[in-house]
């Protein structure tokens, strides 16, 4: 498999960033002969976040402890920044790579605004400098350090829990972030509103980021691109979103992403103005809400049915540019397709 995008994993062929991590012919083969990744090639570009997502025991796991060196490759290399990781010190290494888990892994006894200290002191930090870090980290994952700082553990919910994660994570500056199932033992709600919370902190800091995920919803919300692994630790397609749920390279992925695929892509596929009707002789009864040039497709459909009108409104700015119908949202997901 070739890492710039080969036709046998369904890369996307849009241009990438400049890689920060890249992996060639990385493989992982156990002493009783189990294979847990099968000659992987993976690059991600600085700045991009992707989803590694598939079957229990498919590897995606695996590559991510690979990616730190808590589990070593039996085979090929792993780059970051263009540098060889099993040339540096693994302690070292990992002090530099932000590492967030489903469990969390907080230190119980300590309070929260010490648990997010950890990586600035082991740094050589002062306790006042880390404190200050810890501090302006919390605001920035949406938890009050005068509420929150000086609370232990057990007193935060699960999804509070999560969010010091990120922060203790991000305590250091990393330029990469590692993610393993993060938002796996919350609820449905709490989840969508920590995926939401995450993407505008990756927005806002453009942290290369790795996140292992299960749920193909999961990866095709909040990855610019998504690898699908199969069994084996084969990768099956890697691309993005639009392109995996548009075109599935082989029926497993087919069968991996659902037959509601197609529903998927309404989420993914963004209002393209070249889809949408004049305003011109529209009667006011049959609009629905206003919504934004810059929605998706599926943020279009859920006004549509929710205010059961034939039509809704969009506007840039506080200009109206525009209607969208149901053949809008149909035409647009053809062309995205052709696209």
């Amino acid at each position: 498999m070739d890492v710039t995008g080969s036709p046998d994993v369904g890369t996307s062929d849009r241009s990438a960033p400049e890689p920060m991590i890249r992996l060639a012919g990385v493989g992982k083969t156990y002493d009783d002969g189990t294979v847990a990744v099968h000659e992987l090639d993976l690059e991600v570009g600085r700045g991009e976040l992707v989803c590694l997502v598939g079957p229990s025991g498919c590897g995606k796991s695996t590559t991510l402890k690979m990616i730190n060196r808590l589990i070593e490759p039996t085979t090929g290399t792993i780059e970051i920044d263009g540098r060889d990781i099993t040339r540096q010190n693994p302690v070292e290494l990992r002090r530099g790579i932000g590492y967030v888990i489903q469990q969390v892994g907080l230190f119980p006894h300590q309070k929260i605004v010490t648990n997010v200290m950890t990586v600035p002191l082991l740094y050589g930090e002062s306790r006042a400098t880390a404190r200050r870090r810890a501090v302006e980290l919390l605001e920035m994952v949406g938890l009050d350090p005068a509420t929150y700082a000086g609370r232990y553990p057990h007193q935060l919910s699960g999804g509070e829990q999560q969010r010091v994660g990120v922060a203790r994570a991000l305590a250091a500056d990393p330029p990469v972030l590692l993610m393993d199932e993060p938002f796996g033992a919350v609820d449905p709600v709490v989840r969508v509103h920590l995926q939401d919370e995450f993407l505008r902190l990756q927005h806002d800091l453009g942290k290369t980021v790795v996140l292992v995920t299960h749920d193909i919803d999961e990866a095709v919300r909040m990855g610019d691109r998504v690898a699908i692994f199969a069994g084996g630790g084969r990768l099956a397609q890697y691309a993005t979103p639009a392109d995996l749920l548009g075109r599935p390279a082989d029926d497993f992925v087919s069968d991996f992403v659902g037959s509601t695929r197609g529903l998927r892509r309404l989420a993914v596929t963004p209002i393209d103005p070249a889809h949408l009707e004049p305003l011109d002789g529209v009667r006011t009864g049959d609009l629905g809400a206003a919504i934004d040039l810059d929605s998706t497709l599926e943020e279009a459909l859920a006004v549509l049915l929710r205010d059961d009108k034939p039509m809704v409104a969009v506007k840039q700015g506080a200009q109206f540019v525009g209607v969208l119908t149901p053949n809008g949202i149909h035409r647009a997901l053809r062309a995205s397709l052709a696209e």
